[in-house]
């Protein structure tokens, strides 16, 4: 079993990051949560890590907080949740995120994320729901005060670009993405990762 990864980033195209390790690279699966908190290619980068082996494949999961690995785990567990669903939730909130809304009792919220029906999300808040304070007790003081953003660096249409992305690997058309973000109505300097919540929350609200 892999349980951890340190080498030095190469690239990174949601969801998947490649990392070299001694010269080996490994292509690994990261939520987007995780990818908003990477270097730039070329930095050392560590990452806690979960291996799946399947008949037909080998997938290496990627996450930079362990309270999120921990949540994965926990989703690949309930029927009808699969790692690319699993990868899905997280990207579009983390483990603090998830805990509070099963706290809330809030199927809405998941309902809203691309994949998640009303029987998976009732499942879900059933399955779960007492499991989630854990989550809130192993976030860092860090992790549970922050909302992950983008670099700072980034220009404003960078922002909304990579939201787009973003927005597609979850399951949306592009177009669909775009009138998301576009609709959104955010500052320029708004961060990817808030462009990305603001968008859920509208798609979310369409749904209901």
């Amino acid at each position: 079993m892999i349980g951890r990864i340190r080498g030095t980033l190469i690239a990174r195209q949601a969801p998947e990051i490649l990392v070299d390790v001694g010269g080996i690279g490994y292509e690994i699966q990261v939520p987007m949560t995780t990818l908003y908190q990477l270097p730039e290619p070329g930095q050392p980068v560590t990452l806690l890590t979960h291996f799946v082996v399947r008949e037909d494949a080998q997938q290496l999961f990627g996450f930079a907080e362990s309270a999120d690995r921990r949540l994965f785990r926990e989703l690949i567990k309930v029927s009808g949740v699969g790692p690319r669903l699993a990868l899905t939730l997280l990207s579009g909130m983390d483990a603090a995120d998830f805990a509070r809304c099963l706290q809330r009792d809030d199927a809405a919220a998941l309902v809203a994320l691309p994949g998640v029906g009303r029987k998976t999300a009732e499942r879900l808040l059933v399955e779960m729901r007492d499991k989630a304070g854990d989550w809130l007790d192993e976030l860092s003081p860090e992790s549970a005060a922050r909302a992950v953003t983008s670099k700072a660096g980034a220009h404003g249409n960078d922002q909304r670009v990579e939201a787009e992305q973003a927005l597609v690997t979850l399951g949306y058309k592009l177009t669909e993405a775009a009138k998301l973000i576009a609709a959104a109505d955010a500052a320029p300097e708004t961060p990817s990762e808030e462009l990305i919540r603001l968008a859920l929350r509208i798609a979310g609200g369409a749904k209901g």
